[in-house]
């Protein structure tokens, strides 16, 4: 893993855990990072993570609580569907 890239699988992991609490958040699309936020699309919508919880599952998954996946996954923003627009 080079410095400055997180891995992607550490991210569809996070997803994955999310995804456990709230099922609408879909499965990973693509990301962006910008600094310490990492914006994640999924087939659903959009989540922002923090680059450092995405290094956490990355290297000690086990030290992410899941009162703290429950206060991501209710930060989740579905997308509009083509209908509403």
């Amino acid at each position: 893993m080079s410095k400055n890239k997180l891995p992607l699988y550490a991210i569809v992991e996070l997803l994955m855990r999310l995804a456990g609490i709230d099922p609408q958040i879909g499965n990973y699309k693509n990301h962006s990072e910008r600094g310490d936020n990492v914006l994640v699309e999924t087939t659903n919508g959009t989540i922002q993570l923090s680059r450092s919880l995405v290094l956490s599952q990355f290297h000690k998954p086990e030290d992410i609580e899941k009162r703290d996946l429950e206060s991501l996954a209710s930060r989740f923003r579905m997308k509009l569907s083509r209908a509403n627009r």
